[in-house]
């Protein structure tokens, strides 16, 4: 929680220098986020690890339904439609399954244990998992959570044991659907595609974001340009700057030491989620710690990766720092989830969750 309050507080100062010195309108809202984040990673991390793993599978169906509902009665908003609009907050469920997916393939893959081989036919129920929502995202169009959402779940399948032949066949269909994931995708995504194997191409289109980001993340140098100082956010030359690209915002004002400094925070939680993991002596409580953490991670690295250059830009928040609500939400679930799995480190789970000596 003080790892969490410390990185959340950094995102906190970047929002309101975003903001022009301001804390309206993103820093006293994030303010506000986090703190109403904390009641459910407080209870998640009260809930024994039993009931986590009874409730995983009406979990998962309650939040492929708001995926669906986004279909049919989802509010828009910059070209995408991925949000509800409840009054009180928009909800973007494709972020809160990645949480979701976790449980359920957590739950699926604890009844195999270690000597136990996990054939092709076994992989059919949690490939439906994956794919089933991952395409929903992609409709919306959110090409970056539905990349989380089948990198997050094939993560799972290795870590629950399934053998390399396997994997190679999958990885195998995966190529060959390339082509047709190609047709599926919008112009605007292509475009994104291009722009990332050449910026120059259309530097003030398509390949505006990430040359402005280049240029905030190199004139920061070592230490940065200073608080409130970063010119190609106060100019507003730099798009997002609250949200998608706001790594950028803070290497630009703290620098090269700033951007390491958050990293250093990020590794770790990462690290912590691991020690987690290690000490759980449930199979299902091995998996949801390590895949909650598998999530945090793509988190941090597709949204670096995509405003340095590495990867397209996808759309992905940069946890703890950019703005929004739903991120929040589910990255302080995410962390409850395994505060629980380390509250409850010494329980052992039989095939069917429940509790058994030794």
């Amino acid at each position: 929680m003080l790892i969490a309050a410390i990185a959340a507080g950094i995102g906190v100062a970047v929002l309101y220098s975003a903001a022009n010195g301001n804390m309206q309108p993103w820093a006293a809202k994030q303010i506000m986020r986090f703190a109403i984040a904390l009641l459910p990673m407080i209870g998640a991390a009260l809930i024994r690890i039993r009931y986590w793993f009874r409730i995983s599978y009406w979990l998962y169906a309650v939040v492929l339904l708001l995926i669906i509902a986004v279909d049919i009665r989802g509010f828009a908003g910059m070209g995408a439609q991925r949000w509800i609009d409840l009054g009180f907050i928009q909800l973007q469920p494709s972020e809160l399954m990645t949480v979701a997916l976790t449980l359920a393939l957590a739950r699926y893959f604890h009844r195999f244990g270690n000597d136990d081989v996990i054939g092709l036919r076994h992989l059919i129920p949690p490939s439906l998992m994956i794919i089933l929502p991952a395409a929903l995202v992609l409709k919306e169009p959110d090409l970056g959570t539905g990349m989380m959402l089948l990198i997050g779940g094939a993560t799972l399948f290795f870590l629950a044991g399934v053998r390399w032949r396997i994997f190679f066949l999958l990885s195998t269909v995966a190529a060959a659907m390339v082509p047709i994931i190609w047709r599926l995708l919008r112009d605007y995504q292509k475009a994104r595609i291009y722009t990332f194997l050449d910026p120059n191409s259309d530097p003030m289109g398509a390949g505006y974001h990430i040359l402005q980001s280049k240029i905030a993340l190199g004139s920061g140098g070592l230490f940065g340009k200073g608080f409130l100082l970063g010119t190609q956010s106060y100019l507003d030359f730099l798009p997002e700057k609250q949200t998608d690209f706001i790594f950028t915002t803070l290497a630009e004002e703290f620098g090269f030491v700033g951007a390491l400094t958050l990293l250093g925070l990020y590794i770790v939680i990462i690290i912590y989620g691991f020690s987690v993991m290690l000490r759980s002596r449930s199979n299902f409580g091995r998996l949801l710690a390590l895949g909650i953490i598998t999530n945090f991670f793509l988190y941090v690295f597709i949204n670096i990766a995509m405003v340095t250059g590495l990867i397209p830009v996808v759309g992905v928040p940069l946890p703890l720092i950019s703005y929004g609500g739903t991120a929040m939400l589910t990255v302080m679930l995410g962390f409850g989830l395994v505060m629980s799995v380390d509250v409850d480190r010494d329980v052992r789970l039989n095939r069917a969750g429940e509790p058994r000596p030794g």
